[in-house]
């Protein structure tokens, strides 16, 4: 799959252009319409997942709390939002509507995923990660 053209970053006197080192740059490098779509998603994760950190991994704006959380991106033709196997698979039926494969859900860029449903995937997420911290801490 091709992504978006990405503004990249320029570095001091080199040729080469660095990566978004910052989940604004990744947006700011965007086009207005996958921005805007991607920006109100970023609104919800946020609110959902209020105490996750906003990192870039491999490249794409990433959430991490007790581990990776989710993620989004913008294609050339279409957005994704990265969940995870599991929560894709709690709510398969709300999800009949979008392509989904085992971590992913593609959306149209302009046509963001329902605020209501992305707080019910990152929720469960949130649940998925503190659950198996709480495993791991248990064991010790």
């Amino acid at each position: 799959m091709k992504g978006l053209p990405v503004k990249k970053i320029k570095s001091d006197n080199t040729k080469k252009s660095a990566p978004a080192q910052t989940v604004d740059d990744y947006l700011a490098a965007l086009p207005d319409d996958a921005r805007a779509t991607l920006e109100k998603l970023r609104k919800v994760i946020k609110a959902a997942a209020p105490k996750a950190t906003e990192v870039i991994s491999y490249q794409m704006p990433m959430y991490k709390h007790h581990g990776m959380l989710v993620g989004f991106a913008a294609f050339k033709d279409h957005c994704s939002f990265f969940p995870g196997a599991k929560p894709i698979a709690t709510h398969k039926d709300e999800l009949k509507a979008y392509e989904t494969s085992k971590g992913t859900i593609r959306f149209p860029i302009g046509k963001p995923l329902p605020a209501a449903l992305v707080k019910k995937l990152v929720k469960t997420r949130v649940a998925e990660n503190e659950k198996r911290l709480s495993e791991k801490l248990k064991k010790r």
